[in-house]
């Protein structure tokens, strides 16, 4: 399956498995291997549920490596960077390490002064870019979010093939939609809306919480428009949502990974802390199972 085909299923955007603080090699193997029983279309590495910013450039290279190495299903890597150079340096090491396309955000830090600015960003990655590119929308991590205008402006370049949208703003990924050509990806990366966001015309998820329960994102993916996943998204996936929003997305998913019984550890890094009460997840994951089993 080419990268673009799977990214109309269910993609999900991988934790970083961590032993004593190094990357767990067998542990990231075996969460593919689980990703992949559940029916997972895609895996993406090394973004924000990933820790990329606690990687040095060595180790992202490193995971996207494995990665590669484990899966059967094609790989988007994120290549997260503030400066063009950078950015440009990241889709290269992507490309070197196996990847099928690259995830790049907006600069933050230093944000865009105009939207001029992003779309200039973006126009310099996708000219010498190369593999297929993925815009990541993901304002409350970048400290802007990318305008609905600069993604029309972009969305022709033939390197630029979609974009994740994690903003939670769905009138925004509509306006994204409404404005961008058919073959432009449309993806949801935030849980609580990819039913609503499916059924208004989405044409896939990116969403953290697959690590956790892939086959209720399976089957909510093969019946978008059903009343089952409707019943997945109310009673599955927004219950465990819910329950992972007042921790960081690492921490919790890799708490409900170790609740059950795919990762031997929920270690993450500074500035990061493992979840200290993992009952209220449990709990979640627990229903979540329950619901997916009917």
């Amino acid at each position: 399956m080419d990268v673009h085909t799977a990214l109309h299923g269910i993609t999900c955007p991988l934790v970083t498995p961590f032993d004593d603080g190094s990357i767990d090699d067998e542990a990231l193997a075996g969460l593919v291997d689980h990703l992949e029983t559940g029916g997972i279309d895609a895996v993406f590495p090394c973004g924000t549920t990933g820790e990329f910013p606690s990687l040095a450039p060595a180790e992202r290279l490193d995971v996207i490596e494995r990665t590669v190495e484990h899966a059967d299903v094609p790989v988007v890597a994120g290549a997260e960077a503030t400066s063009v150079a950078e950015t440009i340096d990241a889709v290269e090491n992507a490309a070197t390490a196996g990847a099928d396309a690259a995830a790049i955000v907006a600069p933050y830090f230093t944000t865009a002064n105009d939207p001029a600015g992003n779309r200039r960003f973006f126009e310099a990655v996708l000219a010498e870019a190369s593999l297929p590119v993925l815009l990541y929308n993901i304002p409350q991590c970048t400290g802007q979010r990318i305008e609905p205008e600069t993604v029309a402006a972009v969305a022709d370049h033939e390197r630029a093939i979609g974009i994740k949208d994690s903003s939670g703003d769905l009138a925004y990924f509509l306006s994204v939609l409404e404005r961008t050509p058919d073959e432009f990806l449309c993806l949801q990366g935030y849980d609580a809306i990819l039913v609503p966001s499916l059924r208004m015309g989405a044409d896939g998820g990116v969403n953290a919480l697959s690590n956790v329960v892939p086959e209720v994102f399976r089957e909510v993916a093969d019946d978008s428009h059903g009343d089952r996943a409707r019943e997945l998204q109310a009673e599955a996936i927004a219950p465990l949502f819910e329950a992972c929003t007042t921790h960081d997305f690492a921490p919790a998913t890799k708490a409900a990974l170790v609740e059950r019984g795919v990762l031997p550890s929920d270690d993450v890094r500074p500035p990061l802390v493992p979840v200290d009460d993992t009952g209220p997840i449990a709990e979640a994951l627990d229903r979540a199972l329950a619901v997916g089993d009917r």
